[in-house]
């Protein structure tokens, strides 16, 4: 099987739409999410009613503007509102399948229905078949995304290694010995099992037999792909989404943006006014998945991004995200993982001889580094201190302790210095 043969086809009916049947599939999908929600979540009800947004007066997508966005980072306070996770939620928390805890925190609830996430129609764009080994080194401790991606890859037919972060020694040998085809995880993790795997004289063509590769959870440069590709000699293909909504867009064999899911309905809108931009536009991306149990409508992700509806060759017709430009707020995602200042002060304020932090990411060689830098005089707590930024944040900065008034007057609580040439 080629490349090429591994990402030809069609993974569903809906990936082929025209327009005037994708706009009349989005219509009624969203009318049927906006009435159902409407009755069953309490929050939805007091949001549509303080807009005074009449369902029963839906007609075109136009219409879902005069409905308010959500800013991902008000699920943190909504979630506590009451029960139903602050009645978000359309059915009692008994009634889900899972729910995982992500940074924040906020819970992501999982219902009981088959690919509750979406993701299967980008693995089978990627060029994962039945008969693939895959490892996915995404953790699978509370946060979602390792089941998230095991379950669509079993839907495919493919076995799965769930091998979570880390033991990096371990995860190369299993590589090798079970002639590992699949690789799902950060771009920056799999550079780092390159260079460990060189380290150690292994040829990652000869002795490793990686042939796809579905990256995701970090800004993933061409020059990456380029690199890792040709290490490798696999297929790379990126995807994008969040714990929140699960797969929101995904790259073919063409590479020309990511495709939108046929799960959701996506916009491209101004950050601080919440109003539909013009295609090409950059804006926020704001998204309404098709999801009944869960129904965040507009919800913004606080990630920067424009729309292309040129035709793909690939034969799919949905539109695409051109890329992701960057971050509205200060929120930062190292290593897959959503960093939030208020967080992070949360941690600092444990600990009385910490004056100032600030957190610099930068990325040499592709891999995430993360350097968190404190204001202190007699600092003994360097230990207590990275546990339990580990505990909240779900990573391990390098940590440096400074002087009083060593950090400048004015800064931002995190500078991300990452390049991506």
């Amino acid at each position: 099987m080629t490349r090429k043969d591994r990402t030809e086809g069609i993974y569903s009916r809906r990936e082929v739409l025209d327009e005037s049947e994708r706009r009349q599939y989005c219509v009624l999908q969203l009318k049927e999410l906006l009435t159902y929600a409407y009755r069953y979540s309490e929050d939805v009800k007091k949001r549509f009613d303080r807009a005074q947004f009449n369902v029963d007066k839906f007609k075109t997508m136009n219409d879902l503007k005069h409905i308010p966005i959500i800013k991902k980072k008000e699920l943190i306070f909504l979630q506590s509102m009451g029960p139903r996770l602050g009645g978000l939620l359309t059915k009692d928390l008994g009634e889900l399948n899972r729910i995982f805890l992500s940074p924040g925190p906020i819970f992501d609830p999982e219902d009981r229905s088959e690919d509750y996430w979406g993701w299967t129609e980008g693995f089978y764009a990627a060029g994962f078949r039945s008969g693939d080994i895959t490892q996915i080194t995404f953790n699978y401790h509370l946060a979602p995304a390792g089941l998230m991606f095991e379950e669509p890859l079993r839907n495919l037919s493919c076995a799965v290694i769930p091998a979570g972060p880390g033991n990096t020694n371990s995860q190369i040998e299993i590589m090798q010995k079970l002639r590992v085809t699949g690789y799902v995880g950060t771009p920056s993790y799999l550079m780092h099992l390159a260079q460990k795997a060189e380290e150690m004289g292994l040829s990652l063509r000869k002795d490793l037999f990686l042939e796809t590769a579905f990256v995701t959870g970090e800004k993933f440069s061409e020059k990456m792909r380029s690199t890792l590709e040709k290490k490798f000699d696999c297929i790379m293909r990126q995807g994008y989404g969040t714990a929140d909504v699960g797969c929101i867009g995904y790259e073919c064999f063409h590479k020309t943006g990511l495709h939108l899911s046929n799960r959701a309905f996506v916009e491209i809108c101004h950050p601080d006014t919440g109003i539909p931009l013009k295609e090409g536009e950059v804006g926020e991306i704001v998204v309404t998945a098709f999801n009944k149990t869960y129904p965040l409508i507009r919800l913004a992700t606080g990630d920067l991004g424009y729309i292309d509806n040129s035709p793909c060759a690939c034969g799919r017709t949905s539109p695409r995200l051109g890329g992701i430009v960057g971050r509205v707020d200060t929120t930062a995602r190292i290593k897959g993982m959503f960093v939030y200042p208020h967080q992070v002060e949360q941690v600092m304020a444990r600990f009385e001889d910490v004056k100032r932090w600030q957190i610099e990411v930068t990325n040499p060689g592709g891999i995430d580094e993360m350097v968190l830098s404190i204001e202190a005089g007699q600092f003994t707590q360097e230990d207590e201190l990275l546990h339990l930024f580990r505990e909240k944040i779900k990573l391990r900065p390098v940590l440096k302790v400074l002087t009083p008034g060593t950090l400048p007057p004015q800064i931002r609580p995190i500078e991300d210095k990452r390049t991506w040439d």
